[in-house]
């Protein structure tokens, strides 16, 4: 008896960080305006647990993106846009304005693509 090890579905999984991605940091817009802002700039309002939910659910995304087998330099590239978001969201209320423009969640999303892609081109 030989025993299948499950492979992760890679399409569900990327819509599902796709979703995520697009929900902290560009879900609404703006009336009037192009200016888009998610989650990640409201939870930044909330002082001391909003960054942290924020912040955790980036890492999320980072993990998913470990387990999906990127590199160890995308990693540290994905990690330290999730830090510098971090340390914009700590300040108080201009965070939540820095949160705005710096999309640390649709950086990684897009290296995370980057790196699926290279993953799918014949060598």
């Amino acid at each position: 008896m030989t025993t299948a090890r499950a492979t992760p579905d890679l399409g569900a999984g990327r819509s599902r960080l796709e979703a995520l991605a697009f929900l902290l940091d560009s879900r609404w817009r703006v009336p009037g305006t192009g200016i888009r802002f998610g989650a990640d700039a409201l939870l930044s309002l909330l002082p001391g647990v909003g960054p942290v939910v924020s912040t955790a659910l980036s890492a999320y995304l980072i993990w998913e993106a470990r387990r999906q087998g990127v590199s160890v330099g995308t990693l540290l590239r994905m990690i330290g846009n999730v830090g510098l978001d971090a340390l914009i969201s700590a300040v108080p209320v201009a965070g939540s304005v820095g949160d705005v423009f710096f999309r640390a969640n649709l950086r990684n999303m897009a290296l995370l693509r980057r790196h699926l892609e290279r993953q799918r081109l014949p060598r």
